[in-house]
């Protein structure tokens, strides 16, 4: 392949490739790759990005009769004047007229492209087609979804000077329109960093909306408040009673202690989902399911409501009940745990920028260990091999706390503590995210196996990674490292490191000896799953060195129920689910996992998914010859809370928010083998986890 001149290094790359002939589009901060196949070799010229409807941070030009996609995208043209004249799905026609035309193309990879002349585009069962006619000038644009901070807000520890910190917190939406629930036109807020004196530089004034939010000046209000502040655009003032006031002399109570927690929180799932609804009037005039459900539910036009003011808006959204609009609340992505300390205001900014629900710690501390303790013994008992190799195999002491409300995709802690059944967020991690650089070439993965009765896991992963033909990938297989050999691969810029082997307290054990991750002043590696007894410390060490997140584990594991959990999560990882979402699926089937959480960013995914989300299926027989099928999506930090998906099933031109359950279908063997066959995803059939591509409609029970 060749690059494009003049787009070096930009976030976007553009590669002409020969065998298939094509255009390679890649994101290289994310390693995201999606290929545009040509009938015949290109030479992409770099292009101006003017000519686009959206924004996008690179383009270049290719002449070529047609262009096609290796999946069946969503694809939205509009003409010159940015207006919808056509939409395709899933095994669906259309042909226009010459004209100028922008074609969104919802791919892995956000791209456009602007073409003058005829138009046709094809979607059958496998991939998408986009015919000109003949050789036509075509430009290709494409965005990244990686956003970083666009300042740094300094604060002091005075919660006072903490609510106009987190004022500028709405300065990062690109529209206060109904648009700013897809994620897309949501931006990352600045960042925030303690200090002596509170500095907000003038880039990140909040826009002026007429909304604003009085709190107590307390890390509970601070805290709590940010995510619903973000989203409204909202200036937060302190105050002696919490409420939501408006221009228009609107006021909306918000309570007090946990009452005003659980409003916030229902306030902001109102807003959002309501916003969802009404800007299907806007940019994107779609069917859409959550606006189905409430047709009829709700008092208001969208149509009428669509250009009013946000205060407007507001007082009419929340003149509904929230027991009318829950029932079309989708699964929330994130629910994230905050202590109430000084420091936590600089985790802040990254909860935000996922939406996250806010609470402040309610938990149940355990002293000795996680849940599910003796079922581990039991196993320990029985184990020829654990994978630790210290003299007394007892645990190291810790402070757990583990979250009693478990009502989201993903749960985080922000604290010392370690967390049981939550991610441990750390705003080292999350910066690091955001120091990465873009990178050339395939998705690095490294697979190291330090102990050789452990090499049954290697041999399983080994199928795995790297499985998906549409995706570059670049595997690595090491055995026995030593120190040195080990210290080296940790150096690598790596995107993922699958390690399987002995972790003491003095270190992953090594041909020659133990590494101590706490030694290391830097790694190249991105993320990682430490396959070992007592992984969480050197997990630690690994995210405060440079990496953004990890899968580690709590307490000694024994050797096969450690393959088989590594097994499965490899999989996983593999079709695109975030590092959390991947092992919350995997607790489910492995008595183990409750041993395992995450360190650093959960939402962090090793590869896209083919649909762009990440889906589980959960199978069953149905009446007669007809099959049930439930499907739930999982958002990831690039396909966020808010965005679009249809899962090319029963009616495919209605559309769903791309997280927790879409719906229940019922279908036919035909349709559902053609459904099946799209690509190899985790099904659940009779309460087990199998995978698409793998097992035999037969074997499912006549009922």
């Amino acid at each position: 392949m060749g690059a494009a001149e003049g787009t070096e290094g930009a976030p976007i790359a553009f590669d002409a490739r020969a065998d298939p002939s094509g255009l390679a589009v890649t994101d290289r901060i994310e390693q995201r790759q999606y290929a545009l196949a040509t009938p015949d070799p290109v030479r992409p010229e770099p292009a101006p990005t003017e000519p686009f409807v959206f924004p996008v941070d690179a383009a270049v030009a290719v002449e070529t009769e047609q262009l096609r996609l290796p999946t069946v995208v969503i694809t939205c043209i509009r003409d010159g004047d940015g207006d919808t004249v056509a939409r395709t799905e899933h095994s669906a026609e259309v042909e226009l007229p010459p004209g100028t035309y922008d074609v969104e193309l919802h791919a892995p990879i956000r791209l456009y492209l602007a073409v003058e002349g005829r138009l046709r585009v094809v979607a059958d069962g496998e991939r998408t087609t986009i015919d000109f006619g003949e050789a036509t000038r075509v430009t290709v644009g494409a965005r990244s979804e990686h956003e970083r901070p666009a300042a740094t807000v300094e604060t002091t520890s005075d919660p006072a000077d903490m609510l106009r910190a987190v004022s500028t917190f709405g300065s990062a939406l690109k529209t206060t329109s109904p648009e700013r629930a897809f994620p897309t036109f949501r931006g990352h807020p600045p960042s925030v960093e303690l200090a002596d004196d509170l500095s907000i530089p003038d880039e990140v004034s909040a826009p002026d909306v007429g909304v604003t939010l009085e709190v107590p000046a307390s890390y509970r209000g601070v805290y709590v408040a940010a995510p619903l502040a973000y989203y409204l655009g909202a200036r937060v003032e302190p105050g002696q009673e919490s409420r939501l006031v408006t221009d228009r002399g609107f006021e909306h109570p918000l309570g007090r202690g946990r009452a005003f927690e659980r409003e916030v929180e229902r306030l902001l799932k109102q807003v959002f989902v309501l916003d969802c609804v009404t800007r299907t009037e806007g940019l994107y005039e779609v069917e859409f399911k959550t606006r189905q459900r409430l047709d009829g539910e709700v008092g208001f036009d969208p149509a009428e409501l669509y250009d009013a003011p946000v205060p407007e808006r507001l007082e009419t959204y929340l003149a509904e009940d929230f027991s009318t609009v829950e029932p079309a609340v989708p699964d929330w992505k994130l629910t994230s745990h905050v202590a109430l300390e000084p420091s936590s205001v600089e985790t802040l900014p990254y909860l935000v920028n996922d939406l996250a629900v806010v609470r402040t710690p309610e938990t149940t501390r355990a002293a000795a260990s996680p849940a599910a303790k003796e079922s581990i013994d039991e196993f320990l008992r029985d184990a020829s091999v654990v994978r630790s190799t210290s003299a007394d195999g007892g645990e190291v002491e810790r402070d757990f706390v583990q979250a009693e409300d478990q009502d989201a995709l993903e749960h985080a802690w922000v604290g010392a503590e370690t967390p049981v059944g939550m991610s441990k967020a750390t705003e080292t991690a999350y910066q690091h995210q955001f120091d990465r650089e873009p990178t050339d070439g395939d998705i690095d993965i490294t697979v190291v196996c330090n102990d050789a009765e452990m090499a049954a896991e290697q041999d399983l992963v080994r199928s795995v990674y790297g499985s998906r033909d549409r995706l570059p990938f670049d595997i690595g297989f090491a055995e026995r490292l030593t120190t040195d050999e080990l210290r080296a691969t940790l150096a690598d810029d790596v995107d993922f490191l699958h390690y399987v082997g002995h972790i003491d307290d003095g270190g992953l054990r090594c041909s020659d000896g133990l590494l101590d991750a706490t030694d290391l002043e830097s790694v190249g590696v991105d993320a990682f799953l430490l396959n070992a007894c007592q992984s969480y410390e050197q997990g630690l060490a690994l995210i405060e060195a440079g990496a953004v997140a990890g899968i580690t584990t709590l307490s000694d594991v024994p050797n096969e129920p450690a393959v088989e959990m590594g097994y499965t999560v490899a999989r996983l990882l593999n079709c695109g689910f975030p590092l959390q979402a991947a092992l919350e699926v995997a607790k489910e089937e492995h008595v183990i996992g409750n041993q395992y959480n995450i360190i650093g960013d959960g939402g962090m995914a090793i590869t896209q998914a083919e649909s762009g989300t990440p889906m589980i299926h959960e199978l069953a027989r149905g009446e007669g010859e007809k099959f049930e099928l439930d499907v739930y999506a999982y958002p990831t930090d690039v396909a966020g809370m808010g965005g679009l998906f249809t899962p090319f099933l029963g009616d495919e031109s209605t559309y769903y928010l791309n997280s927790g359950h879409l719906d229940s279908f019922e279908l036919t063997e035909d349709r559902l083998r053609q459904f099946l066959q799209l690509e190899n995803a985790p099904v659940r059939v009779e309460g087990q986890l199998r995978w698409s591509h793998d097992f035999s409609l037969e074997e499912l029970d006549d009922k």
